[in-house]
């Protein structure tokens, strides 16, 4: 190979290239449009597509063409516009699942505002801290989620409910939260001719959405329409127009709102929306509206395949034809166990993060799947870096290190946090995962360990540094440290050690007690050992691969 000239000297089979010490991409590259003046809800309105339905509710069977979508965007946002939302405005979503989200979403972006959202599942305190970091001017919700988000606000904030309430009146205990707007009052409206008011680029940002990073701490990951646009082009490389979805994951989530709420959306593809995940609500939708996709984490994969005779019996699900699972890589026994259990439907594995914004690393064939235990080749337009954590240096081919990735869809930074943003990200463009991986001979990215500590419950991420902290703050603990705990339903969940205080006696259940009252289920301590010492190196950092070690030697 001659590495003399401008000319790169790129490995095909690898994607490897030694004079850079850079991974490259083995996909098609995906053209972005040059025309920076370009908005994402622009983007994806003009992409030429033969859908007709693009959401179904599959609970009541109510039904959004893409016709009747797009009047919906325009009718909302002028009534934004009218409401004084301008560019540059934070607007929360907090909301579980529905056909109306992506109508907000759309209607948000077009005025060139920017969108935050948050986990109806979390606490008043886990959404003030939020609320008091990107400080939206307008909310929408639903009603049952008022008192919560009532809770929540210090200052003064507007909400527009997604479905009923009284317009005008302010909830009874916080008369600075104000209801000002019903959102299908609002999709009724007549909608005016031009839908961008203010001139949005793809340099200005889109989303403004929480993720726990690479340090353990919630962040709000600033990323831009262009982002999201180089994203969508990734969807389209990946999927077809005339697949039916099921929409398993929720829309706060990256995953959720860039597949769900934009890139199905971009290749007019039909998507069936569950509020919330239930597995036979889940299965009787794939039956009822014949889908054909279906994204799930590895506990649900698993729970398929041990009911599947019991699911069949039970369900039609032979329209089927992909399962796309992320969240840990799967097993060869997971991946020829389902796919003996359900002929004829492909696995789909994948790699991403909030802060890339769905792109990283796929397979896209069962053949690639059957490459055991790999999260598959790099996206479309990314490059990756296998980085000695210790030295710095740039390694090759089948060494392990920590994965770095650069692209079109990498976020602008952190919220607020330059600490964070330059731990995170290189001068260069690249972002610092955390993971520790390598990528073989054929170019296929294998994780391997995670060099952030997160827990990964159920496909949610769980910061054992938030968990600590609340614990040390009881005053009957001096020290504690949490760490994963395996387990076959739910991938993993939070385990505490506890050093317990002088003459204290607190019991296991008292400490789970206590954590349960302050966060989210899914945060929640499920295991806790007493121990005498919490191992941290001479820097003071919890020695955690010890305390794993300790931990599942007992099991």
């Amino acid at each position: 190979m001659d590495e003399s000239g401008d000319q790169l000297a790129i490995d095909p089979k690898s994607g490897f290239c030694k004079s850079d010490s850079t991974f490259y991409s083995k996909r098609p590259g995906v053209a972005l449009p040059r025309n920076l003046s370009l908005d994402l809800t622009t983007f994806i309105s003009s992409r030429p597509h033969n859908g007709k339905v693009a959401f179904i509710d599959a609970a009541t069977g109510h039904q959004l063409t893409f016709s009747q979508f797009w009047q919906a965007v325009d009718s909302v946002s002028d009534c934004l516009y009218e409401m004084g939302i301008r560019k540059g405005h934070v607007v929360l979503i907090l909301s579980p699942n529905s056909i109306l989200f992506p109508v907000v979403c759309q209607s948000v972006l077009s005025l060139g505002a920017i969108i935050t959202t948050t986990n109806p599942l979390n606490t008043a305190g886990e959404i003030s801290k939020q609320l008091s970091e990107s400080r939206p001017v307008l909310a929408f919700t639903v009603p049952e989620l008022l008192p919560k988000l009532a809770e929540a606000i210090s200052g003064d904030l507007r909400v527009v409910l997604m479905a009923g309430g009284n317009v005008g009146n302010p909830v009874s205990s916080k008369p600075n939260l104000r209801i000002v707007g019903d959102l299908k009052n609002m999709m009724r409206k007549e909608p005016g001719e031009i839908r961008v008011r203010n001139r949005v680029n793809q340099n200005d940002v889109a989303t403004l959405l929480y993720s726990s990073g690479t340090t353990g701490v919630s962040k709000g990951v600033v990323s831009t329409h262009g982002n999201f646009i180089a994203a969508m082009q990734t969807v389209s490389y990946r999927f077809k127009t005339e697949e039916i979805h099921i929409a398993t994951v929720p829309m706060f989530h990256i995953y959720g709102m860039a597949a769900f709420a934009m890139g199905f959306l971009a290749i007019g593809s039909t998507v069936v929306v569950l509020s919330k995940f239930d597995m036979d609500e889940m299965l009787w939708a794939v039956e009822k509206y014949r889908a054909t996709y279906l994204p799930l984490v590895p506990p649900i994969l698993v729970g398929m395949i041990n009911k599947a005779e019991e699911i069949k019996a039970k369900y039609d699900v032979r329209s089927l034809r992909t399962v796309l699972c992320g969240g840990a890589p799967i097993s060869k026994d997971t991946v020829e166990g389902f796919a003996e259990k359900f002929p004829g439907v492909t696995i789909m594995q994948g790699y991403a993060l909030t802060e890339s914004n769905g792109a990283g690393s796929s397979t896209d064939t069962m053949e690639e799947s059957r490459r055991y235990g790999t999260a598959g080749l790099l996206s479309p337009g990314i490059e990756a870096r296998v980085v000695d954590p210790e030295s710095g240096k740039a390694l090759g081919v089948n060494q392990t290190g920590e994965l770095w990735i650069r692209g079109p869809t990498i976020m602008k930074g952190y919220l607020g946090n330059e600490e964070a943003t330059a731990s995170t990200l290189t001068s260069e463009g690249w972002l610092r995962t955390g993971d520790l991986c390598y990528i073989d001979d054929d170019g296929f990215l294998f994780i391997v360990d995670r060099l952030k500590e997160l827990i990964k419950y159920k496909g949610y991420q769980v910061a054992p540094a938030e968990l600590e902290a609340l614990l040390i703050g009881h005053p009957e603990i001096d020290d504690a440290a949490v760490v994963p705990f395996p387990d076959k339903e739910v991938g993993q969940f939070p385990m505490a050690y506890i050093l317990r205080a002088q003459n204290s006696s607190i019991s296991a259940s008292a400490v789970m007690d206590y954590i349960a009252k302050q966060v989210a289920p899914y945060k929640r301590i499920r295991r806790v050992e007493f121990i005498s010492s919490i191992p941290k190196n001479p820097s003071g950092k919890i020695l955690r691969k010890d305390l794993i070690k300790l931990a599942t030697s007992r099991l």
